[in-house]
């Protein structure tokens, strides 16, 4: 494996390997690839019969990946691990693990866009070989749209002003990189300004790579893959993934609790293992900053 320090350190390593309740000869699927520091501890854990499929969209992560026959490294989003689940005829998965974050290498690599802290072209695609960018958002987004964007993927205080802003200053000029939109929306900048950027850029990232809806359509799709007692086991790093995360193990459903909806019997097929999410321990915390706003949730299918 070559140095995954490219990436990040794994977040909630020791306690996702143990909530995954790993069997030798069993099968798992790591989600989200990145460094591959999970699945190499999943790895130490498996016998020779065992089997891992893993995914990661970066075609930068592939080099992480292990020399070792037990392992299946698919060069996609996880949105669609079910079908290759189904395609490699690997039955039924003993336990999977998604660790949500956007690695470090990520948001360390400046030509991908995704930070504040450099001045790079408008892309924020985990997946180089998708059309829409951050670019294209804020120069053909209507008002609307853009306010949307704003409200629900950011939490962001003045997002309708900050969305008449950005197609005012359009009307003049093209938004193409980082330092021009900074400047663009200067005047729009409320509290800290750090915090404010930081939840304008998770926004306009999660519309980029649609990560909400992937994240809906991966729990619907892989619970049906899970044998029985299978773990599932998610690291979520802001409330908008925690929740459809928390709805989905309790209620497989993503709405909140609703009266009506609790009224439509259906078949459970998760049971909650977490009643309250793991969190990283202070020594962890301390270690690594980006494990901060981890929580860990975990639901064993019935």
């Amino acid at each position: 494996m070559s140095n995954p320090t490219f990436y990040h350190k794994a977040v909630l390593l020791h306690e996702c390997i143990e909530q995954l309740n790993i069997q030798p000869s069993g099968v798992y699927l790591d989600a989200t690839f990145g460094g591959g520091g999970h699945s190499g501890e999943i790895l130490k854990k498996l016998g020779p019969e065992g089997k891992l499929i893993v995914f990661d969209q970066d075609a930068d992560a592939k080099r992480n990946a292990p020399n070792d026959e037990r392992i299946i490294f698919v060069p996609e989003n996880f949105r669609y691990a079910a079908r290759f689940v189904r395609l490699y005829k690997l039955g039924q998965l003993n336990g999977v693990l998604a660790d949500l974050g956007v690695s470090s290498y990520q948001f360390d690599t400046a030509e991908k866009g995704f930070s504040i802290r450099f001045d790079a072209p408008l892309d924020m695609r985990m997946d180089q070989r998708s059309l829409l960018t951050a670019e294209k958002i804020l120069n053909s987004y209507t008002v609307k749209k853009l306010h949307e964007i704003f409200e629900q993927y950011g939490e962001v205080t003045n997002a309708k002003t900050l969305a008449k802003k950005i197609v005012e200053v359009r009307g003049g000029m093209k938004l193409g990189t980082i330092q021009e939109f900074k400047q663009a929306i200067a005047g729009c900048v409320y509290g800290n300004p750090n915090k404010y950027l930081a939840q304008v850029f998770q926004a306009l990232r999660i519309e980029v790579n649609g990560e909400l809806d992937v994240l809906k359509e991966f729990l619907q799709s892989i619970t049906d893959c899970l044998a029985s007692e299978g773990r599932l086991v998610v690291i979520t790093f802001h409330s908008l993934e925690d929740r459809i995360v928390k709805n989905w193990m309790k209620n497989e459903r993503f709405e909140e609790e609703d009266h009506y909806l609790n009224q439509i019997k259906h078949e459970k097929k998760l049971k909650v293992i977490t009643r309250k999410p793991i969190l990283p321990s202070a020594e962890e915390e301390k270690q690594n900053s980006r494990s901060r706003s981890a929580k860990l949730r975990v639901a064993a299918h019935l």
